[in-house]
């Protein structure tokens, strides 16, 4: 799960997909990270707005260290997730040709969802967290599925 800094939007995806995962018993088999673009925050807790809507939803996120984005994740992983285009085409420079193929954007797995990206809440309040929230929260149901179909069927 990869966004600018690593504070805000990933480390949502990240903890409500390892919830998802964990629920599902997947988690010996399913390894899941979150990582930014730039390195602003690296170290850092997720941002409080982040942390306060996850624990409103069940999820502490206080263990997470943002870090940033490294050519091992593309060797490491199997899917790249890029919350919007532009962290997309960053990651997209980053790869090499052989691991463009596991780029993906995130809400490409939230087919009922208006948006194509999940929007940075960090310049804004609380509103936009939870938004944040509900979008990821749907394209991880989706990911997961789309994960389970194609690797546990």
């Amino acid at each position: 799960m990869v966004c600018m800094g690593n504070i805000c939007r990933s480390p949502l995806a990240h903890g409500r997909f390892q919830a998802l995962v964990e629920e599902q018993g997947l988690a010996d088999r399913i390894q899941i990270d979150s990582a930014g673009t730039h390195a602003y925050h690296v170290g850092k807790q997720p941002d409080p707005r982040s942390q306060d809507v996850a624990l409103r939803n069940g999820l502490d996120l206080s263990s997470q260290r943002a870090r940033h984005v490294s050519p091992d994740d593309f060797e490491r992983f199997d899917y790249i997730i890029a919350m919007d285009r532009d962290n997309y085409a960053i990651l997209q420079s980053h790869a090499n040709e052989g691991n463009r193929h596991k780029l993906k954007m995130f809400l490409d797995y939230a087919p009922g969802v208006p948006e194509d990206e999940v929007p940075d809440p960090y310049y804004g309040g609380p509103d936009g967290f939870n938004h944040v929230y509900r979008l990821v929260d749907a394209a991880s149901q989706g990911l997961l599925k789309a994960i389970r179909q194609q690797h546990f069927s």
